[in-house]
């Protein structure tokens, strides 16, 4: 009789031993950032809970228009990374849900400001500073001086020279888009963007496009973020980054619940996961730089040197509003998008 109770008492040890081996439900996951990053957040979570991790990768306008069109039917249950301003819209078109962090009181002003800011329902993750980003082979080659401003990308010198994603598309151009916006105004925005389109050779779907293009030589220039151009430089290319003269913004990555989310329980437990300094951390073993939103988290190794950027604030309740996001993209569509190259 004694022999039932020890197999029982070491399949209980078994059990615990497992751990979050042992399959605890599923998520799926949708994810903006880049693929090496998505699938590290992916592993970690499932080696951490057990959970089973389904993830689709996409850009951030992408996934937006995904979650649009299935609002009646949520596919997805967390939407990781992608620019506040989209998570933002998200919120406003009730596409996500409210939900507290469990780390809320140790995340950076801005990472608890955007969470204010939607009503509970988005919050900062990552924080990145947007940037111009040249190969120095190229330049050099071409006998090319490298920028320093964001007047600097006017120059018939670089004519054929400059990759920036699409704004449709990627929440970094769209980013972009707002910075100049807020230093030049609306009508000198779109008046630069217009003679800096004579300079551009391509306006690729993904935002990270351009700065792999310009790392490996495929472009002169790009418009990015100073993290993304720096792993590049760590990786060995030939890449240098510059914070623009004339000003430029700390752009926020952020995080959300699918509204109706089939697995809500695993949802928050991703969320709550994520902004774990363990889980932060995750960004430097996937080689990434970007500036983490948890207090307690040190900065990966190799982060670029912003203590000279001129930084302005992102005008996030303005940006972050469906009606005004459609109307810019919509001008953009008519004053730039239609111009031939």
């Amino acid at each position: 009789m004694k022999r039932p109770a020890a197999l029982a008492g070491l399949f209980a040890l078994a059990v615990l031993a497992a751990g979050p081996a042992m399959a605890r439900g599923t998520l799926n996951f949708y994810c903006s950032g880049p693929v090496e990053w998505c699938q590290e957040m992916a592993t970690g979570f499932q080696a951490a809970t057990g959970v089973t991790v389904a993830m689709t990768q996409k850009s951030t306008g992408e996934v937006l228009a995904q979650m649009r069109a299935e609002a009646a039917n949520p596919r997805g249950d967390i939407w990781w990374t992608g620019q506040a301003d989209a998570h933002l819209v998200a919120a406003e078109q009730g596409l996500t849900d409210t939900y507290r962090p469990a780390a809320l009181d140790d995340l950076e002003p801005w990472a608890r400001d955007l969470w204010t800011a939607s009503g509970g329902r988005t919050v900062g993750m990552a924080g990145l500073v947007v940037g111009i980003g040249y190969n120095t082979e190229l330049l050099a080659k071409r006998n090319l001086p490298p920028p320093a401003c964001w007047a600097d990308l006017l120059k018939p010198a670089y004519r054929g020279e400059i990759q920036m994603s699409n704004p449709h598309s990627s929440g970094t151009a769209y980013t972009i888009l707002t910075i100049l916006i807020q230093l030049q105004g609306e009508d000198g925005a779109f008046r630069f963007l217009r003679e800096m389109h004579a300079n551009v050779n391509s306006y690729p779907r993904s935002g990270i496009a351009p700065t792999r293009a310009v790392a490996r030589g495929e472009t002169g220039l790009s418009l990015g973020f100073v993290q993304g151009f720096a792993t590049e430089k760590r990786a060995g290319f030939p890449v240098e980054t510059v914070a623009p003269c004339e000003g430029t913004t700390l752009a926020i990555d952020a995080m959300s619940i699918v509204k109706g989310a089939r697995n809500r329980t695993e949802a928050r437990r991703f969320y709550d996961w994520a902004l774990t300094p363990e889980a932060q951390a995750l960004t430097a073993k996937a080689g990434h730089l970007h500036l983490p939103a948890n207090r307690k988290a040190p900065p990966p190794p190799g982060s670029p040197d912003l203590s000279q950027a001129k930084l302005v604030g992102q005008d996030l309740a303005r940006f972050g509003q469906a009606a005004e996001r459609n109307r810019l993209l919509t001008r953009w569509d008519e004053e730039i998008g239609r111009l031939p190259r």
